[in-house]
Parts: structure tokens; C-alpha cells; sequence
């Protein structure tokens, strides 16, 4: 009432302790919210029965033990994302039915009585297949299913695996003359929709997610105006989710580069070893070698000048002519040429990047760039790149020197210090377990050896610490 006698405004000290805890209030109702945040509150606009009982951060038990990326989980699609493109294996690709690369897994058939198991030590003629790069995305989805950091509780999972067989879905359209865009982006549509009603993806929009594309990234990149590929990478809905992809876009953070399928698939670090020592023990009679066929449509096709450069150097080159689909049939031939050489030239192929590349690391031959991005823009989980580690594993010749004839490639191989080529070789040895994906069981190679799909799950056990301070904010 208004004559009433208040104490407090007699005194206005009076008011204080009512303030002071109006404020502790307060402080512990905020630390409640920001709690409830990071403890995985609902994204908004998702449905909350949908989320809320999913935890943001995994629980770690006894039996993920050795796992420092953390546990994967692999969602079990609709056949109609990856086992039924498998049973349409003659008609994926114009050229050659991929159903032979396909077998065993993605492995392909053996090397078994190939030329390459020919010149084989003899405990190792099993763990060579004739793989071809398109089977990466059934090499990873395999090796995933088995492997001792998978988890088969997503509550557990620190990253989340989309086992969608993209690239080969969207190949069996890339050549076709009566494709639409729309029958190149239908797979790749209907995958999307159903991902997006998983409760983990709710969680995080994708940041722990990942994908293994078996196609280069510029196969998913179509134009807005048309043109080549389908739209997968561009599609708004993908826009969070790491692309471990054989090729990458530079300029896109959420592309990361891994390293295609040799046919080298070895099951025990002990296999691993018997091959390292046999590559570094070779003889090398040809100071360099390359495998390709020229492009005579292209003017000033760079092929065209490595091969003149071979020929011109006599017995200290070997050359092989990969035209009509030679290398892709009898990959055992590269192989052998790589083996018998000390250095190998590895210009850009259709693209930037090259299979040619890995087949020569895992020979031990020494690669020879002309290009950054055929390499150090693109593989950094997996190979040392930098003004400070590119010399300590590969030979960078400026392609337009030669081309203006200011250098030869005899000439700057030759030119390399014996000690050096030796120190070369010894690393790419040591970085081969790296680059090949294994045909091990659930628990890995063994003795501690990592091979590529490990480094995959380190990888994305690191982007996801990085990331998941973008999407809890979400």
C-alpha cells in the first residue's frame, strides 16, 4: 500500500541479500543450459524424441583399446546404395566389365599366375590381386566392416561411415549418351534423404560423418550450366560431411585425399616386411621409367615429350604403352617396370592425380612431379608435404623448364647424389604400409603397423575433436 512502511527503502542495504541471490540463481540456472548444450540438446528444427537420447560424446569400454581415432560406425544401408550395384558389375564402366575387380571383396582376382607372380618372393604371391581403382569404395566399405576399431553401438562411435557406393553409381551414367543429370544425381538424391533421417546425422549435420569415393572429386562436381559428372559434392546436403576422395578439390576443406588401390593387399606386418625388403633389395638397371600412352589430340601433349625424353636416353630409361586399356588389364606389367627402375615419371593423367603414382611408391622407385597437385596438395594424412619433406621422397622437375629444353630429366636424375637417391628410397620403404589397403582381419596387420585405412580413422578421429566445436554450436 502506498503509506505502508517498507524496511528496504528506509535502507537500501536492505535490498542486497534478495540481489545477491537473485544472482546465484541465475549463474546456476545458465551453467544448467550451457550443460544441457554441450550434453547434445536437440539441433533446431529436428524433432527432439528424435535426438535426445543421443549422446554427444562416445563412451569409451575396454574393448576400444588400441583405437586412438576412436570407434567407427558403419551404417547398414538399403542394398540398393552398394550390394546391388555390385551384382551390375559388367555394366559399370564402357570399357571392361569390372566384375573381375570387383571379386573377393574388392580385391579383385589373384596375381596368381600372372607375369607378376613370376618374379614374386613365394610367400607373398597371395597378397597381390589384380585391383583396379574404381573398387576403392568396396576395398574401405570391407576393411571398415572388419576392423577391430568398428562398433557396432553408434552411442560408442566418435565418426559415422556412409558405406555408399557412389562412384559406381554415378560411372555407369558418365558415358552413357541418353544420361540425364537427373539419372546421374538420383543415387546420389535418394542416399542423401535417407541419411538425413538418421537420428547421429540430426546430431552433428554431418561434421562426423565421412564417405570413401572410388571416382575423382571432379566426377561429382557438375556445373550448375550441365556438363560432365553427376552433382553429389555440390549438393547442399553434403556440405558437412568429410569426402575421402582418391582425388581431391584443393580449394575444399571437406575433401580429403587418400591414396588408390594398388594390388598389393598384404594381411600381416610380417607380409608387409618381406615386401619392403625385396623393393629395397632389387636390382635397378634403368635409371628412370614411365608408364602411359601419348595424347596425340592434345597439342603440346606433355606424354608425348616424357616419352621423347626416354627415348632419347637409350638404356637408362624403360618405357611401357599403356594405350588401350593395358595397364588397367595387366597392371602386373607396371609393376615390373617399376620394380627395374630407380625413379619413375609421374605427370598428370585424365586428371591430376594418377594410380601410376602409388604403384610406383609401393615398387620403391622414387616419383618424379611435374605437377603440385598430382601429389602435395593432395595426400597429407599420408605422405610428408612441405618445402621441408617433398625432397625427402619424390624429385620435383618444373615442367615448363623442360618443355623450354633448359633441363632434361637424364639430366637432373643423374645429377642426384648417390646417398641421396639411397635416403629416398629407404622412406618411401618405410611409408609403404601406409599407402596400401590390407586384406587384414579384425585385428589389423598387427605389431603396431598402420595401414591406409587405419591413417583413415585416425584422420577422422582428429577432424571430428576439430569439428565438433562448429556443429555443437548448431
Amino acid at each position: 500500500m502506498a503509506g505502508m512502511y517498507r524496511p528496504d527503502q528506509a535502507n537500501p542495504a536492505g535490498r542486497r541479500p534478495r540481489l545477491v541471490v537473485i544472482l546465484v540463481v541465475a549463474f546456476f540456472a545458465l551453467q544448467l543450459l550451457v550443460f544441457r548444450v554441450f550434453r547434445g540438446a536437440p539441433s533446431p528444427g529436428a524433432p527432439a524424441a528424435a535426438v535426445s537420447h543421443v549422446p554427444v560424446l562416445p563412451r569409451r569400454d575396454a574393448d576400444d583399446s588400441g583405437c586412438g581415432g576412436g570407434q567407427v560406425y558403419v551404417y547398414d544401408l538399403p542394398p540398393v546404395f552398394n550390394e546391388d550395384l555390385l551384382s551390375q558389375c559388367d555394366a559399370l564402366a564402357p570399357m571392361y566389365s569390372l566384375c573381375p575387380y570387383l571379386a573377393n571383396d574388392g580385391l579383385g582376382f589373384p596375381a596368381k599366375g600372372t607375369n607378376l607372380s613370376g618374379i614374386l618372393p613365394a610367400e607373398l604371391v597371395g597378397s597381390w590381386y589384380s585391383s583396379d581403382q574404381f573398387a576403392l569404395e568396396h576395398i574401405v566399405h570391407r576393411r571398415l566392416l572388419s576392423h577391430r576399431c568398428r562398433t557396432t553401438d553408434p552411442a560408442r562411435a566418435t565418426a559415422f561411415f556412409v558405406p555408399f557406393y557412389a562412384g559406381l553409381a554415378v560411372g555407369r551414367h558418365l558415358w552413357a549418351t541418353n544420361a540425364t543429370d537427373a539419372d546421374r544425381d538420383k543415387d546420389c538424391v535418394a542416399l542423401l534423404s535417407w541419411l538425413h533421417a538418421q537420428p547421429y546425422y540430426k546430431r552433428s549435420h554431418g561434421w562426423d560423418h565421412f564417405i570413401a569415393l572410388g571416382r575423382i572429386t571432379w566426377d561429382f562436381r557438375r556445373s550448375p550450366d550441365g556438363g560432365w559428372g553427376g552433382s553429389f559434392l555440390i549438393m547442399p546436403g553434403l556440405a558437412n560431411i568429410t569426402r575421402l576422395v582418391i582425388e581431391r578439390d584443393p580449394w575444399d576443406a571437406m575433401d580429403v585425399g587418400i591414396p588408390y588401390p594398388t594390388g598389393f593387399h598384404p594381411r600381416t606386418a610380417d607380409d608387409v616386411r618381406v615386401w619392403q625388403q625385396y623393393a629395397a633389395s632389387r636390382p635397378r638397371p634403368k635409371l628412370f621409367a614411365f608408364a602411359g600412352a601419348p595424347r596425340s589430340a592434345i597439342k603440346g601433349d606433355f606424354r608425348a615429350l616424357l616419352l621423347g625424353e626416354c627415348q632419347a636416353a637409350g638404356d637408362a630409361c624403360g618405357a611401357l604403352d599403356c594405350g588401350e586399356g593395358r595397364c588397367i588389364k595387366q597392371n602386373e606389367l607396371v609393376m615390373q617396370l617399376f620394380l627395374g627402375a630407380r625413379f619413375c615419371l609421374q605427370p598428370r593423367g585424365d586428371s591430376f592425380t594418377r594410380r601410376s603414382l602409388f604403384d610406383c611408391m609401393v615398387a620403391g622407385a622414387v616419383p618424379v612431379l611435374f605437377w603440385r597437385r598430382s601429389a602435395y596438395l593432395q595426400y597429407a594424412w599420408y605422405v610428408q608435404v612441405g618445402n621441408d619433406h617433398e625432397g625427402e621422397w619424390s624429385v620435383f622437375i618444373d615442367r615448363d623448364e623442360l618443355r623450354a629444353g633448359n633441363v632434361t630429366i637424364r639430366g637432373v636424375l643423374a645429377a642426384i647424389p648417390e646417398a641421396q637417391v639411397q635416403q629416398m628410397r629407404k622412406r618411401l620403404v618405410e611409408m609403404i604400409p601406409k599407402l596400401i589397403y590390407s586384406a587384414a582381419g579384425k585385428e589389423g596387420l598387427g605389431d603396431g603397423m598402420m595401414d591406409a585405412v587405419d591413417v583413415m580413422i585416425n584422420g577422422m578421429g582428429r577432424r571430428v575433436a576439430e569439428q565438433r566445436r562448429s556443429w555443437s554450436r548448431l
